[in-house]
């Protein structure tokens, strides 16, 4: 194909090296070498883990709003949310990590069965109560607890109580065979709730949010059955048999369930949410070339991660579509979802070095690159990477 006009970035982020919005940006400055005469446009996608709300700060024209809360362990915390103008009125766009986020918390610190979503309805009743937010956004991914939301619903007023009547910590540990009723009568009133996550888990059972993701959060062999006993009994006392069925209820440790039942929220692709809420599609439209990626392409990709839905969403304009990546498995290559697909790791370096490295790697992976393929066919390698 000719020398492309219009080039569109839209890149997720290099877990632990780059998040998206400096992704991005090195592709930018390498494409700029490339094609010194295009038009390039970032925009910075996400599925609703960390990064989620600070990629919508542009767009929206957002402010931050800082906000005493508690982290997953009780612990006092400043966390923050973005609040927008539109023209139905105030919006908050949230992440549910900023306040119960797994990165708060130290690998030694780490108590599956103290660990709740409190400070998440903190956040959540703050930009109703201070902020007058008509409609509230959250991100669910990147969650350190396993509680069902509980924390998060008794933030918002909703009281878990024993069989005498006597409020509960909504911690699991606590919750664990003490649980006898829920009385949301005192939950505060909410807007609309728009939950963006790219997990389709249940609640419960061997694809649940315990099994499925309780290990990368502490949960072992002992309180395994433990959590998942806890997740029962609050589905069973709030009558939440139905929610606990419903893709993405097992997401962020039960959260996703929490606020399908206790919040009264829609759950949404966190790449639809973006792309609705930002245009991306318009942006797509108008582009020559998209250029995407993130650290791991492989076959959980897939199931409609960000880079392969904006590949999708590419196809049905008709725009190529390049993948810059640390690693892609062979279910990606043979997808065929990227018209081309750039590798870092195919430069042989060690994991730290590309990690450390990634910023340099993907600036010059990206000015090596051609608009209609410009990777090695047998190794996937950009010429002279």
């Amino acid at each position: 194909m000719p020398s492309p006009r219009r080039i569109l970035i839209a890149c997720d982020k290099f877990k632990g090296s780059l998040d998206a919005g400096q992704a991005c940006a090195a592709v930018a400055r390498g494409m700029a070498v490339r094609f010194p005469e295009a038009s390039i446009e970032c925009r910075p996608i996400t599925d609703g883990g960390e990064g989620f709300a600070a990629a919508l700060e542009i767009p929206l024209a957002g402010r931050w709003i800082e906000v005493p809360a508690h982290d997953a362990l009780g612990r006092e915390i400043d966390a923050r949310y973005l609040l927008a103008n539109t023209a139905e009125g105030p919006l908050a766009v949230m992440e549910m990590a900023e306040a119960s986020g797994l990165w708060r918390i130290h690998a030694g610190d780490r108590d599956i069965l103290r660990a709740n979503t409190f400070g998440t309805g903190e956040m959540l009743r703050h930009a109703i109560q201070e902020s007058h937010a008509k409609r509230l956004v959250i991100g669910i991914g990147g969650s350190a607890t396993n509680d069902g939301g509980a924390g998060m619903a008794a933030a918002l007023g909703v009281r878990f109580l024993d069989a005498s009547g006597n409020e509960l910590d909504p911690s699991p540990g606590m919750l664990f065979r003490n649980l006898a009723r829920i009385d949301s009568s005192g939950r505060i009133p909410l807007p609309p709730v728009t939950v963006a996550s790219d997990v389709e888990n249940p609640l419960l059972g061997p694809d649940g949010a315990t099994r499925v993701y309780g290990p990368q959060k502490g949960a072992d062999e002992t309180t395994i059955p433990i959590l998942e006993d806890v997740l029962t009994g609050i589905v069973r006392a709030s009558d939440g048999g139905r929610n606990a069925t419903r893709p993405g209820a097992g997401a962020a440790g039960g959260l996703g369930f929490g606020l399908l039942h206790f919040a009264n929220a829609e759950l949404v692709p966190g790449f639809d949410l973006i792309a609705s809420l930002t245009g991306l599609e318009t942006a797509v439209a108008a582009a020559d070339l998209i250029v995407t990626g993130e650290g791991s392409l492989d076959a959980q990709s897939l199931s409609g991660k960000g880079p392969v839905a904006l590949a999708r969403l590419a196809q049905k304009h008709g725009k190529p579509v390049i993948a810059c990546c640390g690693r892609a498995d062979p279910a990606i290559r043979e997808s065929g979802v990227f018209d081309d697909i750039t590798e870092l790791a195919i430069t042989g370096l060690p994991v730290e070095a590309l990690m450390t490295r990634a910023a340099e790697l993907l600036e010059r992976a990206s000015a090596l690159c051609q608009a209609g393929g410009g990777t090695d066919e047998k190794t996937g390698r950009p010429r002279d990477l």
